[in-house]
């Protein structure tokens, strides 16, 4: 199981990382633009950006670590389980 902690750290390996905040939860940008945050609509889950052509891929290839709701269906983003998650496939996400 991963958390907001796992994630923070890897994304501050990162070149040009910063911690923000997003509509009130922690987050990561890179030069301003959003690229993750805890999802303030689904409890537990990371939301990351992905590319929207590679996002079905993802969530057929792993529907236990990655999945969609509608809220996010028209953003360019992809929400991780971080009950499933492990540190690689966050790393891999970042």
């Amino acid at each position: 199981m991963a958390s907001w902690d796992d994630v923070r750290a890897l994304g501050l390996e990162l070149p040009e990382v910063e911690e923000s905040t997003s509509y009130r939860m922690p987050a990561l940008r890179i030069a301003g633009k959003l690229i993750a945050c805890l999802s303030p609509h689904d409890r537990g889950a990371l939301s990351v950006r992905c590319d929207r052509d590679e996002r079905p891929f993802l969530l057929a290839a792993r529907p236990d670590v990655f999945f969609l709701t509608p809220h996010y269906e028209k953003y360019p983003f992809v929400l991780v389980s971080l009950e499933t998650a492990d540190r690689d496939t966050l790393a891999e996400r970042l």
